[in-house]
């Protein structure tokens, strides 16, 4: 049924064929599709982006060393002295005061510019 009403769809009227083919759908599919919508476009303005996020600072973590400049979800600016696994610690002073801070609570990693602003 589905192939003979795809076949009698007019060319170029894309819109005619939707409203032909949503007829030809049961009562109560026609009814979830403006659900089935929304879905969707929750799951690529809001889902999809935080995933995308999520994995540039997966990466960002899994790429840290000794030396980088780094800013915690604190607020706290510091250097990273040593890692050992999910330990990071960092100089926060020049008068070599040392943090000990877990790795997931570094927010990012600072350039040598951004720290002389």
């Amino acid at each position: 049924m589905l192939t003979l009403l795809l076949s009698a769809l007019p060319a170029g009227k894309p819109i005619l064929a939707l409203f032909l083919f949503a007829s030809a759908l049961p009562a109560g599919v026609t009814e979830l599709l403006p659900f089935l919508f929304i879905i969707l476009v929750f799951y690529f303005l809001l889902i999809r982006p935080n995933q995308n996020r999520q994995k540039k600072w997966q990466q960002m973590l899994s790429s840290l060393k000794a030396g980088d400049r780094i800013t915690t979800t604190g607020g706290i600016r510091g250097v990273i002295l040593s890692i050992k696994d999910d330990v990071v610690q960092i100089r926060v002073a020049p008068d070599n005061v040392r943090l000990e801070v877990v790795k997931s609570a570094i927010a990012a990693v600072t350039t040598q510019d951004e720290s002389q602003k």
